[in-house]
């Protein structure tokens, strides 16, 4: 029976750091996302967990991109929106690409 408490302590303190982690990361990202980068990704789109409401790009709680085609667009840009890959590391446009794509994915 201890073993068992203990087992579920255990596992009970790993989720409760990978929570942490998660949230450290998304505010990281949010943080990346208002003023990480010239201009600002919260300039031109709109994301509500970010607090952004621009005007210039698409709304992104709409469009609701996945990371692959945030870290795509970051990299390369598209329409009016300049590539970033010289601004920013493959970490950060990595970071800011799964923010997106979870920030403005429908809740589950």
């Amino acid at each position: 029976m201890r073993r068992y408490l203990l087992l579920g302590a255990a596992l009970w303190c790993v989720g409760f750091a990978a929570q942490a982690a998660g949230e450290a990361e998304r505010e990281a990202g949010r943080k990346l996302f208002n003023s990480g980068t010239q201009p600002s990704c919260a300039v031109c789109h709109t994301l509500r967990d970010a607090g952004a409401e621009g005007a210039v790009g698409p709304v992104l709680d709409e469009l609701q991109p996945d990371e692959a085609r945030v870290a795509n667009v970051l990299r390369t840009g598209l329409g009016v929106m300049p590539p970033f890959r010289d601004k920013l590391t493959e970490q950060q446009i990595a970071l800011l690409a799964r923010y997106v794509a979870q920030a403005s994915a429908p809740p589950r």
